[in-house]
């Protein structure tokens, strides 16, 4: 005989949360700092990946999104950071040899800023030395000199032509720097007009006297070129001199205000060598001095001279902790801005601009997974630079509008970061299987569960979160009691009465829009009332669709029957997830049985609506009738189940007890109450196995009981195993209280037919004849004689 089920207690449909042990009144009265909210296996995870040092212990964070992992590691990792060594600093600086090539330039944390003040004291510096020094009157004497050193070399080449050429009677006239050759009658000059009106014989005459006065000219000025190059010799070695002496004072100061930093002192060094050129070229050239003012030299200099600060530390702040929401190439590598000249693209190395990964150089760079492996050469650009330790800023791809420009190859900078990717499982079993390099760089993998076991030490923990989010986010306090409701709907969300659902941004999310409707209220205080309100506020706005079908059910558009019997016919439950909406909803599933051969047929598969898991428990079903009847005679019969008024994909198992219970209905023709609906899977031996979305299918099929009036006959039969995921609405547990609605739970589907049809299914004898009166002895009668009608069908 089938053991009898009891209908569940109230008491069991719903865990209650109770936090009178705070002996509060709001969450405002709660003491203490949130820590990592359960996931003990994760935390340990973490906490060895920040720990390792060794080269490829990166870490890669898995779990579902909205669980906070984000917010979490980011702030778990902060804290550790904090208490961490504070890194270098890097700047980029010129290369006075080869400009397109910049130097990489490392100082200790804090310094970076210094030496920029230092480099533009030491700019204004040279502009209140420039043009000064050269207008002094020691550098003025000394340029006079080699000017007067020039000249009288040229006065005494001139004054020995003069006399040649007196005694020819040609007059010689220097102007500007030029000699021109004039006849001379009678005591005066010619000019060409007067020249013209001598006879041909003199013209000629005075023609052959000037071409050998030239001659003679470049002879005696034949050294003009050098005495010239030897002059200008002379400027410059008096202004580099002058510029050198005058810079020397400053360049001394600046490197004794960076002694204790080698690098520094060595680019200091290369100033002194360097600088001296540019302020020749941009105060002495006359080509230059004319055009350009004190502004545009002073944005020259400083653009030669000061370091590009790529990242900079405070003293003592930690490692930094990086979180780059858009891992693009350029947004993790850097990147080279460019200026226009004339239309011409033109870039320096004061447009390098940091990456995340040098932001994060010496601690902590967390990145998206999925982001990261969109975009182009991003991922396997990281890779390289993670196995080289080096971070090299190139451009991997060319730019069409800078084709015909210079770019920049900065030198590499040392790379020591950590990078801990945010992703789903499906990518990290896939990394792991396609890519062979993603193991030896991501060893530690970081496991977030997505549900959180119930204790006192995890509800405290929680409740400390919610507090803690609340302040942040200036939020009104909560009450005792509302905080218990939104502990209750986190057991919800998790489908468990003794596990909180790690998907705590749901958690917050109702927090926030209770605070809004109270916010409305006017009040002080958030209650269990708020909560409740922004629960249906959130039901309502995302339940369309279940509303819908739902009206559809009641105006007979999809048949489903609360009332009265019917053989071969039973009410299923399904549950629906689109978006932010999951509600459940009756099915109705229908068995027919005739005379044949072909079977246990299920409709949905043959048509290809039936996806593997639903075809599968229609196999077990099979079975598990092969097994309780099939072994005195063959199983000879042609039976076909279908879901009724479904037109889409239909997967699962959850139904495998409802077509049982609707075909074995069919068999022995005895009705089936439809004020019951059911939901369960089984196996071959007939026990009842849980299944998913029980609160939501019990819950959608009371709605339509509700709707049409509950008399203390409805009712739905769930799995035993699914007891303790029950977190049913209040309204579900007051009908049960009240006696006008009931939940069974059962381990056997022979359980299950007994309530759903008040007929005791029997056992088998030795024979393997079950009773005559039971429902298992109506089917085995019934399908013998399929059998033996078969049989004739056959012997015809």
């Amino acid at each position: 005989m089938t053991e009898k089920v009891t209908p569940l207690a109230p008491d069991a449909l719903r865990a209650h949360v109770d936090l009178s042990y705070l002996n509060i009144e709001t969450t405002a009265e709660v003491k203490g700092k949130s820590s990592f909210l359960g996931q003990p296996r994760a935390k340990k995870s973490l906490e060895f990946g920040i720990a390792m040092r060794g080269s490829g212990y990166n870490l890669y964070v898995m779990g579902e999104t909205g669980t906070g992992r984000n917010s979490l590691v980011s702030k778990y990792v902060k804290e550790l950071a904090d208490s961490q060594q504070t890194p270098t600093e890097w700047a980029y600086i010129n290369n006075f040899e080869t400009t397109r090539e910049p130097y990489a330039l490392e100082m200790p944390a804090g310094h970076g800023n210094e030496l920029k003040e230092r480099v533009d004291q030491f700019i204004d510096d040279l502009m209140d030395t420039f043009p000064a020094s050269f207008e002094n009157p020691t550098y003025q004497r000394k340029r006079t000199a080699i000017d007067k050193a020039f000249n009288q070399r040229y006065d005494a080449a001139l004054k020995v032509v003069e006399r040649f050429a007196n005694e020819k009677e040609i007059a010689v006239i220097a102007d500007g720097g030029s000699v021109m050759l004039l006849p001379v009658v009678e005591g005066k000059a010619l000019d060409d007009t007067e020249f013209a009106q001598l006879p041909e014989v003199l013209r000629t005459s005075f023609q052959e006297r000037i071409n050998d006065i030239e001659e003679f000219l470049n002879e005696q000025v034949l050294e003009l070129p050098t005495w010239r190059r030897k002059s200008s010799e002379e400027y410059r070695q008096l202004n580099l001199t002058t510029v050198q002496q005058s810079i020397k004072p400053l360049l001394k100061n600046l490197e004794e205000q960076n002694q204790n930093l080698p690098s520094v002192v060595r680019f200091i060094q290369e100033i002194e060598e360097h600088l001296p050129k540019l302020i020749i070229d941009l105060f002495i050239d006359e080509s230059i001095t004319d055009t350009v003012s004190d502004q545009e030299r002073r944005a020259t200099i400083a653009r030669w001279l000061k370091p590009n600060l790529m990242v900079q530390h405070e003293v003592d702040a930690g490692a930094p902790v990086v979180y780059e929401m858009l891992p693009t190439y350029q947004n993790l590598f850097g990147r080279i801005e460019y200026t226009t000249n004339q239309g011409i693209p033109i870039t320096n190395f004061q447009l390098i601009r940091a990456g995340s990964l040098l932001k994060a150089n010496g601690g902590y760079l967390i990145l998206d997974a999925e982001k990261l492996l969109q975009e182009p050469f991003a991922y396997d650009a990281l890779k390289l630079a993670l196995k080289a330790k080096e971070l090299k800023m190139e451009m991997p791809f060319s730019d069409a509008t800078l084709m015909h420009s210079v770019t920049l190859s900065p030198e590499s900078i040392d790379l020591d970061v950590k990078v801990i990717l945010l992703g789903s499982r499906d990518i990290y079993y896939q990394l792991q299987e396609w890519d062979p390099e993603f193991m030896e760089l991501f060893r530690v993998p970081v496991d977030f569960d997505s549900f959180i076991p119930r204790s006192r030490n995890t509800v405290d923990n929680l409740i400390l979160r919610i507090k803690d989010y609340g302040e942040e986010k200036n939020f009104k306090p909560l009450t005792r009691n509302a905080l218990e409701r939104l502990i209750e709907f986190s057991l919800r969300e998790a489908e468990h009465q003794q596990r909180l659902s790690a998907q705590i941004v749901r958690v917050f999310k109702v927090f926030a829009e209770a605070d809004f409707i109270c916010g409305h209220e006017k009040v002080a205080r958030i209650t269990e009332h708020h909560i409740h309100q922004a629960l249906e506020a959130a039901e309502y706005r995302n339940g369309r669709i279940a509303d819908q079908m739902l009206s559809e059910i009641e105006e007979g558009t999809i048949l489903i029957d609360t009332q009265g019997e019917r053989v071969g016919c039973i009410n299923g439950l399904t549950v629906m997830e689109i978006g932010e909406s999951r509600f459940g909803s009756p099915a109705r599933i229908t068995s027919t049985v005739h005379v044949g051969g072909k079977g246990v047929v299920d409709i949905e598969r043959e048509v290809e609506l039936g996806q593997s898991l639903h075809s599968k428990g229609v196999m077990i079903l099979g079975g598990f009738l092969g097994h309780e009847f099939g072994r005195r005679f063959p199983l000879t019969l042609s039976a076909h189940i279908a879901m009724e008024q479904s037109y889409g994909y239909i997967d699962g198992d959850s139904a495998t007890v409802a077509e049982y219970c609707s075909l074995i209905s069919a068999i022995a023709q005895v009705p089936i109450k439809q004020s019951i609906a059911i939901t369960g899977s089984m196996n071959q031996l007939g026990e009842v196995q849980a299944i998913g979305g029980v609160n939501e299918k019990i819950e959608g099929f009371f709605k339509l009981c509700e709707l049409r009036g509950l008399a203390g006959e409805h009712g739905v039969i769930i799995p035993a195993d699914n007891i303790k995921h029950l977190m049913l609405a209040p309204e579900v547990v007051a009908a049960v209280k009240a006696g006008t609605f009931t939940i069974w739970a059962v381990t056997h589907v022979y359980q299950a037919l007994r309530i759903l049809t008040n007929i005791e299914p029997g056992v088998a004898n030795e024979k393997l004849e079950f009773p005559a009166d039971s429902l298992n002895g109506k089917a085995q009668e019934a399908l013998k004689t399929l059998f033996e009608l078969y049989q004739e069908t056959e012997e015809e």
